[in-house]
Order: structure tokens, then C-alpha cells, then sequence
């Protein structure tokens, strides 16, 4: 993956510095809470919601089985459609892929579509260090990109941020990165969306080459979908000379029809509408349109060989698990430190990553298994499932000796009578001694909660005393 967050603290400290923003706590609970109470009352309209689920989950299920076939039907649809296919197998390989196509071009500058997959593999950075610039045309990702900063929420990537905070981004960046905002330029959302509009349009109107992911490709016909909100995909869809495409190997749907399924599942899980505003399909090369299709590995197929941790694969990138996330919540994306922020982030970045960080060892414990993760998740996915699954994991790799030390003896301890009747003896005897806080690396068991003083008398004493009498 990108090395975009590398040198990010583990979760617990991440997490701790961004509750203590009161600003940031605030953003997220009101707009969390409003995109979850639309999606509760669109699906509440849906009478077979849950058949739909698995539905998706079973299709999503499928792909995984049989991914090798249909990315190969994929290839030979795209290919017969005019497109070019493209293999990469890591971040390194995808970046270089579209490094030299730009540079066929002749052109430095590209605009580019919502894309967690480029953001994933760090191309705006690798492009900036050939000279090539890369515009975002997302009205979240350019209000991200203006105020040089990262995403946060999948669906949100500025979640973070209010309106007063986007206005003051568009004042002070614009002007470098083209049409300046407009003088006297308010907080009122409709102004800060013409303000935008202005300043891309030019960038539509001028760029050469789009780059773009992908919400689903369709391995019967090659077709490749992207669903967003404003228009603006569209746009950098279809005026640029050359598309390129860079889409996760896991993104397949078999057949036309099954996109019927998560054509239901998606805007009502992500944006709590009953149908998305744009939907841009596409089917190879189009209108004398050069059109290339990367297809990313990146420890994908890594993920594909566990048994339990491959279901993350089925995510279709709706966030609903983030907007119910009590976790989520209070942090925000950044803590996460990946561009997959929340409960799906949890489970899928150290999967993608490897456990070679602090970081990255963590993030299975970012959540308090409350399971609302898994009760809105379109595709079935079963988050805290795959979260205990990954902490046997951590546990198993030797990172956490101490733990591992006091469990096993605490098994000692529970599997004898006669060491447990001990231990409470001399721990009620001892009852006076007992800290309020632990010391060293045990300080975070007490941070937030007091040690209970043991009773003078355990109930097995208790229980032997009462019948003696």
C-alpha cells in the first residue's frame, strides 16, 4: 500500500489526540448521525432489505471463489471493446503503469475521478514527483487536496471538516492551483459549490487525460461503473483523450444482470438515497477514446488465501459501517492512518499492509465489537468476526509477550482450586495495598477506570464458613 501514512502513531495514540478536538468531535457526530438516519428510513422502505444482502454477499462470495476466471473474461471483454489491459502487482508496478502512459501522452496535468484505489497505491504523489499534477474534481477530495490534508471518511473524505473551515481551504488555496474563489465568498453551501464548480470547469475543459477507479466492473461485457454524486466523474470520464482506470482485482461483478443487486445495496447503504444521482457506465474504448484498465493486486490476492479475513474483499466501499461506528465516531478517519478509515479500514488495511507496524498491529483492537458493523453491512460482511480473528493473529506473532505472560498464568491460576482459593486469600488480606493505577506498560488497563479492591472474604470462604455453622 502507500507509504502515505507511514510514521502515523498506533491507533490508541492517534485516537486520543483527535477526541481531545472538541471541533472535530462535533463534525463528525452531525454528519454521521444525519447520513445514518437517511439510510434507516430507505432501507426501512425496502421489504426484502435483507434478501438483497445476501444476495450481494453471496454474488461477492462467488467472484472471490472463482476470481482467477473472471478476471480473465474481464480482459478479454475489455480488450474486445478497443481497451487495453494492464497487471500490476503492487502499488510500485500500478504507479509506473500509469507514469509511462501519461508520459505517452505528452501531458502534465491529468484530472482525476474519485479513486480509493489511486489513493491506496499513492499515484497523486508519484506523479508530483515526475512533474505531473494531478487534479482532483471531487468536491470532498478537492477541498482534501486544497487543504494539502487526508481523507477521513470513505464516502466523506472532508467529514472533518464544517463549512466555515471549507471557505476559509477555498480563500487561501484556490489561486495556486487555478481560478482563485470568488471575492467575497460565504459559507453558504450553494456558494461554496459554484465556487468549485468554476474553478473545475476549466480543468475539464483543458485536460487531456482522466484517471479514474471504479465501483464495479462487469466481467461479462468489460464494463466498467463509477457512481458519484455531483456530475463531476462524468465529466473527467468522458472529455479527456485518455481514460485511465485503475480498479482492485475484487471489484468484478459476473454478469450485467448482478449489478442490478448493488445498484440497490449502494446509494441506499452510502448516501441513504434510493437511487445514486450519476451513473457512468462504460464499455472499452469510446468516441476515439484511448482507455486502459489497471488491475490492482496490492495483497489482494494475500487476503484472498485466509479463510476468515477474505470476506473484507466483498466490501463495496458504501461506509455505512463507519456511520454507526461508536469508535469511528469520536476519531475520525485519520487515526486510522490509511485511506480505509473505520470498521472496514480495521480489518482490511492490515490485511492489505501485513502486520510490519506499530500501527498496523493496532488497528484490530479500534473497536469495541459492539457488532453494528456487521448489522448494516450490505454485502454480510462479519467485521468483528474477522477483527478477533486478526488479534489471534497479533497475539500469535509474539508482540504482545506480557500479555501473552500474565494469560497464561492467569489459566494457571483458574484451572487449580487450590491456587485460586490462595490467591483471593492473600489478595483480600492485601486489600489495603492495593493501587488505584498500574504501573509500566499496564498504565492503559487504568487509564480510564479505577483497580477494585478485592473483598475482605471470597465467596468460596464465605460459602465454606456458612455451612460450617
Amino acid at each position: 500500500m502507500s507509504s502515505t501514512f507511514v510514521g502515523m502513531p498506533p491507533f490508541p495514540k492517534a485516537a486520543s489526540r483527535a477526541v481531545g478536538n472538541a471541533q472535530l468531535r462535533h463534525n463528525l457526530h452531525k454528519a454521521t448521525h444525519t447520513i445514518r438516519d437517511k439510510r434507516a428510513a430507505v432501507v426501512a422502505e425496502q421489504p426484502d432489505w435483507a434478501a438483497l444482502r445476501a444476495a450481494g454477499a453471496a454474488l461477492k462470495t462467488r467472484v472471490l471463489r472463482h476470481l482467477d476466471l473472471y478476471l480473465e473474461q474481464l480482459e478479454e471483454a475489455v480488450e474486445r471493446a478497443g481497451g487495453r489491459v494492464h497487471w500490476a502487482a503492487d502499488a510500485t508496478e500500478a504507479n509506473r503503469i500509469v507514469l509511462d502512459l501519461v508520459r505517452a501522452t505528452g501531458e502534465t496535468e491529468v484530472v482525476k475521478v474519485k479513486s480509493m484505489a489511486t489513493q491506496e497505491i499513492g499515484l497523486n504523489e508519484a506523479l508530483a514527483e515526475e512533474g505531473i499534477t494531478a487534479y482532483e474534481t471531487d468536491l470532498a477530495e478537492l477541498i482534501v487536496q486544497l487543504g494539502d490534508d487526508r481523507p477521513s471518511h470513505i464516502l466523506v473524505p472532508a467529514i472533518h471538516r464544517n463549512r466555515a473551515e471549507i471557505r476559509e481551504i477555498f480563500e487561501r488555496a484556490m489561486g495556486a492551483w487555478g481560478r482563485p474563489a470568488p471575492a467575497g465568498l460565504t459559507d453558504d453551501p450553494r456558494a461554496l459549490a459554484e465556487a468549485a464548480r468554476l474553478h473545475l470547469r476549466e480543468r475539464f475543459l483543458t485536460a487531456k487525460v482522466g484517471i479514474s477507479g471504479a465501483n464495479f466492473a462487469v466481467a461479462e461485457t468489460g464494463t466498467l461503473v463509477v457512481l458519484e454524486s455531483e456530475g463531476n466523474g462524468r465529466m473527467c470520464l468522458t472529455l479527456p483523450e485518455t481514460l485511465i482506470s485503475v480498479v482492485g482485482i475484487e471489484k468484478l461483478v459476473p454478469t450485467w444482470q448482478d449489478l442490478e443487486v448493488f445498484m440497490q445495496l449502494l446509494p441506499r447503504s452510502s448516501t441513504g438515497e434510493r437511487m445514486n444521482p450519476y451513473t457512468s457506465m462504460w464499455t472499452g474504448a469510446t468516441e476515439g477514446q484511448d482507455f486502459h484498465l489497471v488491475l490492482l493486486d496490492n495483497g489482494r490476492t494475500k487476503v484472498l488465501a485466509d479463510g476468515v479475513g477474505r470476506q473484507a474483499l466483498r466490501c463495496i466501499r458504501c461506509s455505512a459501517c463507519l456511520n454507526v461506528c461508536p469508535v469511528y465516531e469520536r476519531a475520525g478517519g485519520h487515526a486510522y492512518g490509511s485511506v480505509y478509515p473505520g470498521p472496514i479500514g480495521a480489518i482490511l488495511t492490515p490485511q492489505l499492509r501485513g502486520f510490519g507496524s506499530e500501527l498496523d498491529e493496532s488497528l484490530p483492537y479500534a473497536s469495541t465489537l459492539c457488532g453494528a458493523c456487521y448489522d448494516v453491512c450490505p454485502v454480510e460482511i462479519n467485521i468483528p468476526e474477522v477483527l478477533l480473528h486478526l488479534r489471534a493473529k497479533v497475539g500469535a506473532s509474539g508482540v504482545h509477550r506480557v500479555e501473552k505472560l500474565a494469560m497464561g498464568a492467569a489459566r494457571r491460576v483458574l484451572s487449580s482450586p487450590a491456587l485460586l482459593a490462595a490467591g483471593q486469600r492473600t489478595a483480600g488480606r492485601l486489600r489495603r495495598l492495593t493501587p488505584r493505577r498500574l504501573p509500566g506498560p499496564l498504565a492503559a488497563w487504568t487509564d480510564t477506570r479505577d483497580i477494585p479492591a478485592p473483598p475482605p472474604q471470597s465467596f468460596r470462604d464465605w460459602w465454606a464458613s456458612r455451612e460450617e455453622r
